[in-house]
C-alpha cells in the first residue's frame, strides 16, 4: 500500500427527501455502510435538527465516516476515510446510494499520507499503556433529536429506535425512546410531550379551571390525542361527559400503544372520542352545550393553525354555557410572542378584559421553558378570586399531583412585568 489512507469526497444528488431527513434511517444505514466496508464501529453520533437535516459521525477503529444532508436540495455530503488496506470504502459508498436512493453522485478518492513523503519514525507502543477495544458489547449511539428554529434549539439523546412513525394526511407523528425523559411524542418534528414532564402541561391545562369553577360537568376537549388532558380531567368527580376531538387518529393510536402512562383514560366510559375536525365540531355545536372546553392544540401551523383564529373562539364562546371556562394552550412569551399576544388580545374582545386571563408555567422539554395556558370566563367565575384553597387541598390529596398545588395556582396568574407589558395591562 503507498499511502496510509483512503478518503472519499461524496455528494449525493437526487435522494429522497423524507430520507434525508430520517435521522435513525440515516444513522443505521451509515453503520452499516462501514460494516459492509470491513470496518469495526466504535460508536455513532447523528443530530436531526428541525425543521429538517440530519448531521453526524461515525467512528469506526479504521477512521470514521461523517455526513451532512440537505433534505430541501435532495443532496447529502459524505466523508469517508479510512487507514490501512483492510477496508474496502467503495462498498460503503454503494450502500449509502442506495440507502440514500440517490439519482446521481459526484465522488473523489485521494490517497492520504503517501509513504514516499513520510519517513517512519523508532515508535513501539507496547512502551506506552495502551487501551484494547475490543467492541465486544456492540458500540456506543449517540443519536440526537433537536428541535430548533433559527436562534434556538433543544436536543435530547435516544435509542436510535424509532418506536411509531406515520406520516398521516395531516402530519408526521413519531414516538421516540429518549434516555432523560422516557418516551417522547413528536409531530413534524417538534416536541409534544414526554413521558418525564408531560403532567406540568396536563395538570395545568385541566385543574387551575375545573377547581375554580367547581362543578363542571361536560366537558369538550379539541386536540389532546395523547390522552393527558382527558385523564385530569376524569379525576374530577362532578364530570358527567368528556368529548374529546382529535383531528389524527395515528396520534391516538401511537400514544395507546407507547404512552400507556397518558393514554390511560382513552377507554373510560365517559369519554366520547371522536377522530374529526375539533374547528368544525365547534363550528356546528349546539349553543351552551359545555361547562369547560380545553383547546388541547399544537403550535399555529398546520392543522392546528385554525385554532388561532377569531372565528373560532367566537363558536367557543357561544358552545359556551352561562358560567362556562375557556382553556387555550397559549404558546411562549419567549418563543412565539406574536401568537401569544395574538390570542390574548382575541380573547379579550370575545370575553372582555376582566374575564380574560392568563397563567405561566414551566415546561421544559418547550422551547425556552417558559410557556402559558389562556383563558375566558364566560360567567362570573374568576379564575383567582374564586380559588378555593380548601377545595384544592383536598384534591391534591385525592390525587397526588406532581406539579400544580394550591400556590402555583395564584403564582401562576402573576405576570413578569415583560409579559403584562406586553399585553397591556
Amino acid at each position: 500500500m503507498t499511502a496510509l489512507g483512503q478518503h472519499i469526497l461524496v455528494e449525493f444528488y437526487g435522494c429522497t427527501p423524507e430520507i434525508l431527513n430520517d435521522v435513525s434511517t440515516i444513522e443505521k444505514g451509515m453503520v452499516a455502510a462501514a460494516s459492509d466496508a470491513g470496518a469495526t464501529v466504535i460508536n455513532s453520533t447523528f443530530h436531526h435538527f428541525s425543521p429538517y437535516g440530519v448531521s453526524g459521525v461515525v467512528v469506526i477503529q479504521e477512521s470514521h465516516l461523517a455526513i451532512h444532508t440537505w433534505p430541501e436540495y435532495g443532496y447529502a455530503a459524505v466523508d469517508l476515510f479510512t487507514c490501512g488496506d483492510q477496508v474496502d470504502t467503495w462498498l460503503a459508498f454503494d450502500h449509502l446510494k442506495k440507502t440514500f436512493e440517490a439519482r446521481n453522485y459526484s465522488a473523489m478518492e485521494m490517497r492520504r499520507g503517501s509513504k514516499s513523503m513520510l519517513e517512519r519514525k523508532d515508535f513501539n507502543p507496547a512502551m506506552m499503556q495502551t487501551a484494547h477495544h475490543a467492541n465486544t458489547e456492540g458500540f456506543v449511539r449517540n443519536v440526537w433529536f433537536t428541535d430548533k428554529d433559527e436562534n434556538q434549539a433543544l436536543s435530547l439523546r435516544y435509542t436510535g429506535e424509532v418506536l411509531f412513525r406515520e406520516k398521516t394526511p395531516y402530519q408526521t407523528v413519531q414516538v421516540l425512546d429518549t434516555y432523560g425523559y422516557g418516551k417522547m411524542l413528536t409531530i413534524d418534528n417538534i416536541i409534544m410531550c414526554t413521558e418525564r414532564d408531560e403532567f406540568h402541561y396536563h395538570e395545568m391545562i385541566a385543574h387551575p379551571a375545573m377547581l375554580a369553577h367547581g362543578n363542571v360537568k361536560r366537558v369538550l376537549v379539541i386536540g389532546g390525542g395523547d390522552g393527558g388532558t382527558v385523564r385530569e380531567v376524569l379525576k374530577h368527580s362532578s364530570v358527567e361527559e368528556v368529548v374529546m376531538v382529535e383531528i389524527d387518529e395515528a396520534v391516538v393510536r401511537a400514544c395507546k400503544e407507547f404512552l400507556p402512562s397518558m393514554s390511560s383514560e382513552l377507554h373510560h366510559p365517559k369519554l366520547d372520542l371522536q377522530i374529526g375536525d375539533g374547528i368544525q365540531y365547534v363550528a356546528d355545536a349546539d349553543e351552551g352545550m359545555f361547562d369547560l372546553i380545553i383547546v388541547d392544540g399544537s403550535d399555529p401551523v398546520g392543522p392546528a393553525e385554525g385554532l388561532f383564529s377569531e372565528a373560532f373562539y367566537h363558536n367557543c364562546y357561544k358552545a359556551l354555557n352561562s358560567n362556562g371556562i375557556l382553556v387555550a394552550q397559549g404558546e411562549s412569551p419567549k418563543f412565539n410572542e406574536s401568537a401569544f399576544v395574538a390570542l390574548h388580545h382575541c380573547l379579550n374582545s370575545i370575553f372582555g378584559k376582566e374575564s380574560t386571563f392568563c397563567a405561566l408555567y414551566h415546561a421544559t422539554t418547550y422551547p425556552t421553558g417558559m410557556w402559558s395556558f389562556q383563558y375566558g370566563s364566560k360567567g362570573d367565575v374568576h379564575l383567582l378570586n374564586d380559588y378555593d384553597e380548601t377545595r384544592v387541598t383536598a384534591f391534591l390529596a385525592a390525587h397526588e399531583l406532581q406539579y400544580y398545588n394550591e400556590w402555583i395556582h395564584k403564582a401562576s396568574f402573576a405576570l413578569p412585568t415583560f409579559v403584562r407589558k406586553m399585553l397591556h395591562e
